[in-house]
């Protein structure tokens, strides 16, 4: 059984390949500027069983970069706010590898982004369990 995770896409302090912000800006998107968007079908993160089992949750939020062609730049991620549960964080860097995105666009041509991604380890209603 594959155990759900919702995962959402938040884009925050967006900025072009150079590192810095959009258009010398304090990360705050331009207008014409659209964040990446992520096209798995499927949640590419899995609930580690024992967490999910016991009915943990809680949410990770990762910095991602994407190049142009909407790739995640390898060794690019890392963990900007952890869950409290080193199985849940390992999980959440562990899922990057099979994202894919939509790259990100301005004034609709495609462009690297540096972007934060929280990844969200939450239970169905009525709890887990087996």
């Amino acid at each position: 059984m594959r155990f759900l995770v919702f995962l959402t896409v938040l884009v925050v302090a967006c900025s072009p390949e150079e590192g810095g912000p959009p258009n010398g800006t304090s990360g705050i998107p331009q207008p014409g500027f659209e964040p990446p968007v992520i096209t798995n079908p499927e949640s590419p993160v899995s609930y580690p069983p024992a967490l999910y089992d016991d009915g943990v949750e809680g949410s990770v939020v990762l910095q991602l970069f994407v190049n142009q062609e909407g790739e995640i730049v390898p060794d690019s991620s890392q963990i900007v706010e952890g869950s409290g549960y080193d199985a849940l964080d390992s999980a959440a860097l562990a899922g990057v590898s099979t994202m894919r995105f939509a790259p990100a666009r301005r004034n609709g041509s495609p462009v690297a982004t540096s972007f934060l991604q929280p990844i969200h380890f939450r239970l169905p209603e009525g709890g887990g369990g087996g």
